[in-house]
């Protein structure tokens, strides 16, 4: 569980590069870059933010035993 935890912070942090590198070449080197694929990026990595958010945020619901009134 541990070590699958940690992949996703990886991938997050991938996504992340993936799209300033990107978005560095298109404004240095005037690469083409459609902005779908920017969007699409941005979106897969908040997707895998949220996924892990909410997973902690259970387990720490689970361990302190929170109760909705």
């Amino acid at each position: 569980m541990m070590r699958l935890d940690y992949l996703s912070y990886v991938l997050i942090v991938v996504v992340g590069i993936v799209v300033a590198t990107g978005v560095f070449g298109k404004m240095i080197f005037g690469w083409n870059i459609e902005s779908d694929w920017f969007w699409f990026l941005t979106g897969m990595g908040l997707a895998f933010e949220g996924i892990i958010a909410l997973k902690k945020q259970k387990k720490f619901d689970k361990k302190y035993k929170i109760i909705e009134r």
